[in-house]
């Protein structure tokens, strides 16, 4: 029995047709959208609060003309529909502003995800072409089994469904990867010294007595202070602990959590395992490994519809990005209460 599923085999075919766009398109406008946006900020009427067009709305037609050999498919498929790609959505957006906003992030990023992939992304998100900015990321960054593509009449269906995280924060190569060292204080210890290494970053709430700390008041009144500072300290903080090595009753020494390559422009907190009543603080000033960042964005998760979205700022100002609505990016008259949190994003401070 044939299978229903089909699988982009000719990737090189594809990533090119995907290039050949980023490279040939020719602007209209004398602005760049993140220009467009910010001009949109400054010269905002109280009365119309929302970005003039949407911007990178949910879904998506991609298609290819007629004769190039980009799918392995018979027949030969020349539209690709994009489905649920909320789960890349609100990240492509705030990681849009923050390589615009910030003069030398586009070249470090380059460094882990390559010149090409970076200037192309920049040119597509500037000319509008929203749906083969997803396409990019999708053949670029992420791998044929994080999502599922299916024929549904005579065209490709490509469903994002999912995480965010699985779909997004994971594809980001090295960038965020941090290493603890560690040192049984056993010599017989069948792995004395071993390596702890991480590519992302997921900080848990801390447990006093078994109860979860709860943030209803300012930090300074917190048992432990800030929440979400006292867990990325956890995460990165030096400790003794017993080795967990079968037959050994040494204890192992963990070294403080650096980055491997560096501090990174950017670093996005995984907040998945935090409830809402526990983040009622979020900091706009975070250190991390030694590092101090800056609070930018943040995307959100409404369980009831399985729905992510996103919020950043520019210049100060707030706004929401929710690919589902027609007028689908806001400023919002206040900062947003992130309460229903999916991740955290934080920029390298000292940096614009």
């Amino acid at each position: 029995m044939e299978s229903r599923f089909c699988v982009l085999s000719d990737t090189e075919d594809l990533r090119a047709l995907i290039s050949h766009r980023g490279n040939h398109l020719h602007l209209e406008r004398s602005k760049t959208l993140f220009e467009e946006i910010r001009a949109s900020i400054n010269n905002n009427e109280e009365e119309d609060r929302s970005f003039w067009r949407p911007v990178l709305p949910w879904g998506g037609v991609f298609t290819i003309k007629a004769g190039r050999r980009a799918l392995s498919c018979t027949p030969l498929y020349v539209k690709i529909n994009l489905k649920n790609t909320c789960t890349i959505d609100g990240f492509l957006v705030i990681l849009y502003v923050i390589l615009r906003d910030n003069r030398g992030f586009p070249g470090e990023l380059a460094v882990f995800l390559g010149k090409r992939f970076v200037e192309c992304f920049l040119r597509l998100m500037d000319s509008c072409d929203y749906s083969t900015v997803k396409m990019l990321w999708i053949r670029d960054r992420m791998s044929r089994r994080q999502y599922r593509s299916e024929i549904r009449k005579a065209a490709l269906e490509i469903d994002l469904f999912g995480n965010e995280h699985d779909n997004f924060t994971e594809n980001l190569e090295d960038l965020m990867s941090t290493v603890q060292e560690s040192l049984c204080t056993s010599c017989s210890c069948p792995a004395r010294f071993r390596e702890f290494i991480r590519t992302t970053i997921d900080i848990r709430p801390l447990l006093v007595h078994g109860v979860t700390l709860t943030p209803c008041s300012p930090p300074h009144e917190l048992p432990l202070g800030d929440p979400i500072q006292s867990a990325a300290d956890e995460f990165s903080c030096p400790k003794v602990l017993l080795c967990s090595e079968l037959g050994c009753d040494g204890l192992r020494e963990i070294s403080q959590r650096g980055f491997c390559h560096g501090p990174p422009p950017f670093v996005i907190l995984n907040m998945q395992q935090w409830k809402s009543e526990e983040l009622s603080y979020v900091p706009y000033h975070l250190a991390l490994c030694q590092h101090r960042y800056l609070l930018e964005g943040a995307t959100l998760f409404n369980k009831e519809e399985h729905h992510y979205s996103a919020a950043f700022q520019i210049d100060g100002c707030w706004m929401h990005y929710d690919g589902l609505r027609s007028d689908n990016l806001i400023l919002l008259h206040k900062p947003p209460e992130l309460l229903l949190l999916s991740s955290l994003v934080y920029i390298r401070a000292c940096d614009k």
